[in-house]
């Protein structure tokens, strides 16, 4: 009897594995000490000084403020406030004492873009910006052959039923005899009624021919006055005289009425203007409106024309506020204006206190500045000025009369000084820079 041996129970080879850290030598184990010591003591420095410049921060804080009070900052990094500057106005005569002061532009009374009332392609332009032009003067002309030979078709036409209508009387005269002449012969039992009757209704017939002929002349009429007025349209005219102050197309360029674009086609081919009615259109406070009426004398300034003042008159107060910018409009005409003014001029308008341009008017010039430049300092007002160097230095004036925005500046300051618009906060000697 054979005997069965249990099996050898198979032995895991990873539980085998060890290290032999026999092996390792007592230099090893040493020197990975040291570099443990070594992080240690490096972190223990950086927390010292960590403490170390906390203390100190509390400290300069404490004793001096700030850093900047501390360290020095250079100009050339310190940011610099962005200011807005203006310059002494001098004004003199009746214009120093006036209400209130606006600006505005210069506009033509009657200014229009000039266009056609039919598309088409232009074919010729006859006038150059400056040009002036009269009323109905042709200014540029559309293509329009195919509108001539339209034209001339429909005077053919109505020289065809014209001259129809001409024969057709003569053969109303014709059978006006001959019916004449059958009465005769039915009074005398010549004829019978039929051939009487017969060269009746030829007569009647050749009238009522007539009458429809008359109609188709009138039609022809009718179509050549259509054409004509198409052809018409092709000219380009001058609604009122005028100066041509911008040519807005070329020759061979699309045009449509009522301006479509450029995609489509030009609106318009030059634009015109009055230049002998100016006026100014400019903005007034909601807060001095009450200071002006209609008919009241003004004196209008135009930077393009320095030295000189225009004369003018309050034409019209719009009866319309502006909600966000709390103005009323007002339009100021220009009583002599001159080849020196032309539309969009930035211009300065004077309402004057008085109605008499006769009255004595003191020339000497006096000085003026916005209000919104003066600070007032424990009583005493000063300005901050920009000077050469631009840093700030602020200087004390004496001030006289206020009107509306602006104020009489007595003494303290000269035309060349760059004085600041509402200042911010600003310290002596300090650095600013100008806004563009």
């Amino acid at each position: 009897m054979s005997t069965s041996s249990s099996p050898t129970p198979t032995r895991d080879p990873l539980a085998t594995l060890r290290i032999d850290r026999s092996q390792q030598t007592p230099t090893a184990r040493s020197g990975k000490f040291t570099k443990a010591i070594i992080v240690l003591l490096f972190l223990l420095l950086i927390s010292a000084g960590a403490g170390f410049g906390a203390m100190q921060m509390g400290w300069l804080s404490k004793e001096k403020g700030s850093l900047s009070e501390w360290f020095e900052v250079p100009d050339a990094i310190r940011p610099r406030p962005e200011v807005r500057v203006t310059r002494l106005v001098i004004e003199s005569g009746r214009a120093a004492d006036a209400t209130v002061v606006a600006t505005g532009y210069l506009e033509s009374r009657r200014q229009a873009k000039i266009g056609a009332r039919a598309p088409g392609r232009i074919e010729v332009v006859h006038v150059e910006e400056g040009t002036k032009v009269t009323k109905n003067e042709v200014l540029a002309v559309l293509e329009h052959a195919d509108l001539d030979a339209s034209l001339a078709a429909t005077e053919a036409s109505l020289l065809r039923a014209r001259a129809a209508a001409g024969e057709q009387e003569i053969a109303i005269l014709r059978n006006k005899q001959d019916f004449d002449r059958m009465k005769k012969l039915l009074a005398s039992k010549s004829i019978s009624d039929t051939e009487y009757e017969q060269a009746k209704f030829q007569y009647d017939g050749s009238v009522a021919r007539l009458k429809s002929m008359a109609a188709e002349i009138q039609l022809a009429e009718a179509r050549l006055r259509e054409a004509q007025q198409l052809r018409e349209n092709m000219s380009i005219r001058a609604p009122f005289d005028g100066t041509v102050i911008s040519k807005d197309a070329e020759v061979g360029e699309s045009i449509l009425p009522g301006g479509m674009g450029e995609a489509s086609g030009r609106g318009s081919v030059v634009t015109i203007a009055d230049l002998d009615h100016l006026e100014v259109d400019c903005d007034v406070k909601e807060d001095y409106i009450s200071r002006i009426a209609s008919n009241q004398l003004v004196e209008v300034a135009v930077d393009a024309v320095p030295g000189k003042k225009y004369q003018g008159i309050v034409r019209k107060v719009i009866p319309m506020g502006d909600r966000a910018r709390a103005t009323i409009k007002v339009k100021v005409a220009i009583q002599d204006a001159d080849e020196k003014l032309f539309p969009n001029m930035s211009s300065t308008v004077y309402f004057l206190p008085s109605q008499s341009p006769s009255e004595p008017v003191d020339e000497k010039p006096r000085m003026f500045l916005p209000q919104e430049c003066i600070v007032d300092i424990e009583g005493t007002e000063h300005v901050w000025i920009v000077n050469r160097e631009m840093h700030v230095e602020l200087r004390e004036v004496t001030t006289g009369k206020k009107k509306e925005s602006r104020v009489e500046i007595l003494t303290g300051l000269t035309k060349e000084d760059r004085i600041i618009v509402k200042p911010p906060k600003l310290t002596a000697k300090q650095p600013v820079k100008l806004m563009d």
